[in-house]
């Protein structure tokens, strides 16, 4: 499918459009159209598939269990692994972190997924193994993972929930007033409708915050000049890892875009530590992430989520400089 996207991105600007391909411009146009419909594809897409789940699966008494349970933070690990296993980017993950909070999952166990799915999945992996080895994989994803939960834990501790949008509350409201409503002798076919709408809505509501905010990326992608980032993350620079961090805030890529330029950059005397806290900041923390979250977060809440994760990062990028 998105073999498919590219094609016709690739059609689009540089057959019809007469764009080139080797110029910034062709690079940043090529990159805007691709995103733009992947993206919202897989809002679609995930946004329909969560409508089902909400439709079938008993959330309400998820919730409770979450809520009544003391699980000594089992159920942070549980998100964070299923954000693992999910090969999403950092913008696709937000139309699941909706349908959670939707479906009542605690705020500080949607954050551990949403920290995590972006950072860790199989194509990090099996490309993270192939460039750095075993170890090295083995304490990225035990990192990355345990990032979520970390992240995930301060999260729910800070009493955000008031800080969510006015339209993901009504949503939530909407949710729970619903509860008593028998649905199961509804057929498949009869719920089908309502949740093609839903979904539909979702993405309409979201689409201007993912074209602004892809339109931004692609602006980074196409004209970040290459070896600017080298001059200033060198293993010379003590505050190497913290300015790593924040110069990739603005940057927008997946974790199989960003994992050769990670290896160029340890190749060029970046320190590993440092370079994996500027691919865990690329691919976890981006500006179109943040517009697209704008929909469902206050910019209070968005700015407390990304300095968590930022101080969760750097530490990390330190961390791996201490051990590797």
């Amino acid at each position: 499918m998105f073999e498919w996207i590219q094609f016709f991105a690739d059609w689009l600007i540089y057959d019809i459009f007469g764009v080139a391909a080797d110029t910034q411009l062709g690079e940043a146009l090529n990159f805007f159209v691709y995103d733009t419909i992947k993206i919202l594809f897989l809002l679609f897409l995930i946004t329909f598939i969560m409508g089902i789940v909400n439709s079938y699966f008993p959330v309400d008494k998820l919730r409770n269990f979450l809520s009544r349970n003391k699980l000594y933070g089992l159920e942070y690990l549980a998100a964070s692994v299923f954000g693992a296993i999910t090969p999403f980017c950092s913008c696709s993950s937000v139309p699941l972190f909706i349908g959670f909070v939707r479906g009542g999952i605690p705020l500080g166990v949607t954050f551990a997924f949403l920290i995590t799915s972006p950072l860790v999945n199989e194509i990090a992996i099996a490309i993270f193994l192939g460039m750095f080895g075993l170890k090295t994989t083995l304490i990225y994803v035990v990192s990355g993972i345990l990032l979520g939960v970390l992240g995930g834990f301060v999260l729910s501790k800070l009493n955000l929930e008031p800080l969510l949008s006015d339209w993901v509350q009504k949503a939530m409201a909407n949710s729970e007033s619903d509860e008593d409503y028998d649905e199961s002798k509804q057929t498949f076919w009869e719920r089908l409708p309502a949740i093609r709408n839903e979904a539909w809505e979702i993405v309409r509501s979201v689409t201007l915050y993912v074209i602004i905010g892809i339109g931004i990326g692609a602006a980074m992608h196409g004209y970040v000049p290459e070896g600017f980032f080298e001059e200033y993350i060198s293993a010379e620079n003590p505050l190497a890892v913290p300015l790593a961090t924040v110069l990739a805030v603005p940057l927008y890529a997946n974790a199989a875009g960003i994992l050769p330029v990670i290896q160029v950059l340890v190749a060029k005397g970046v320190p590993l530590g440092t370079a994996i806290a500027f691919m865990m900041a690329t691919i976890g923390l981006s500006i179109p992430e943040a517009m697209l979250m704008k929909k469902v977060m206050t910019v209070k809440l968005i700015v407390i989520y990304f300095s968590v994760e930022v101080i969760f990062i750097i530490f990390s990028g330190y961390l791996f400089n201490w051990i590797l």
